[in-house]
């Protein structure tokens, strides 16, 4: 049975599918087909894959694998509560947050995938779909002013019924792991349609694979985007989006509240400055946090969403001392 590097390119929970890369000594040997799915199992949870990992895997039967080594990730972006974590994809550049002017969208979540993105390194990139609603986005734009203020980037897209806004944003994801995350309803999967027409084949390919329906709405997909037609060199990397399910919640229990405090950008000039070391930038006397607030330099939405993040955190440590 040969032994090969894979990419894997759907999770369904512990279930995974997988492809040859096209840099592996099988490969080069014309031993494997890279557009060949191998079903994937792992061995315990120290194996325990993401959706843009690379890895060593043994062959063991027809189409079938099991993983050997997972390589070094560059990141791994991924939520978490008091009691379990679950990963969204690894390996990325940037992360599209796509929101929607209808149905309204979550400041809460945004700002929570924004700190996910911060802490792991990743780009975030703000999507705002639906803007051919003119009654419903100037709301979407002032729940946005903040991000905007901080300088991170936002497009605001109607993908159905603009095909040029699409367009604007190709240059954004071209030769780029970008995944895309959002909660149900804010257009992700036509964003992600729009971008790669064949998707939907890959995903019905991801599932006949699986031989199994069921776990389609639980999915991480990985999806390559087509060349540029201007590009004669097919061999470079064109680009890929990694599709992640809606989400109404994004917990982040993991992070210490010091990566919190580094996470949220416009704190960082400031921290260290306040009065008491612990400050939990509340009603303490001397907080330079709330000082920034004060003369609107800092938006108060930002504070709650930290001293939110920080609760929980806690929460979180105190359930761990407890189940040990």
């Amino acid at each position: 049975m040969k032994s090969f590097q894979a990419l894997l390119v759907a999770s369904y929970g512990r279930h995974y599918l997988a492809r040859p890369i096209k840099d592996g000594e099988a490969v080069k040997q014309g031993e494997l087909d890279i557009k060949a799915l191998y079903q994937v199992t792992s061995r315990g949870k120290q194996h325990l894959g993401a959706v843009g990992d690379v890895l060593e895997v043994q062959e063991t039967g027809p189409d079938q694998a099991v993983i050997e080594t997972i390589h070094e990730r560059k990141n791994l972006l991924y939520r978490s509560d008091a009691y379990k974590s679950k990963s969204i994809a690894s390996n990325v550049d940037q992360i599209l947050i796509v929101l929607a002017t209808e149905p309204g969208f979550s400041p809460d979540l945004l700002g929570r995938a924004v700190i996910a993105a911060e802490t792991a390194e990743i780009i975030p990139r703000i999507i705002l779909n639906k803007c051919d609603l003119p009654d419903k986005l100037p709301a979407a734009r002032k729940l946005l002013a903040p991000y905007i203020a901080m300088g991170y980037p936002v497009h605001e897209m109607s993908v159905k019924h603009d095909p040029a806004s699409v367009a604007a944003l190709l240059p954004h994801v071209q030769g780029k792991v970008s995944v895309l995350v959002g909660q149900s309803g804010m257009g992700k999967s036509t964003l992600l349609n729009a971008l790669i027409p064949n998707a939907a084949a890959q995903t019905q390919e991801h599932s006949k694979k699986l031989d199994s329906g069921k776990h389609t709405t639980t999915a991480c997909r990985y999806y390559d985007l087509p060349q540029p037609h201007e590009s004669e060199a097919v061999s470079d990397f064109a680009g890929a989006l990694i599709d992640s399910p809606g989400f109404q919640e994004f917990g982040l229990a993991h992070l210490s509240e010091s990566q919190l405090q580094h996470a949220f950008i416009e704190f960082r000039p400031f921290l260290g400055q306040c009065k008491f070391h612990n400050c939990s930038h509340g009603d303490e006397p001397g907080c330079a946090i709330r000082a920034q607030v004060e003369v609107g330099a800092i938006s108060a939405q930002r504070v709650e969403l930290f001293r939110q993040l920080r609760h929980e955190s806690h929460n979180a440590d105190a359930i761990q001392a407890r189940l040990k």
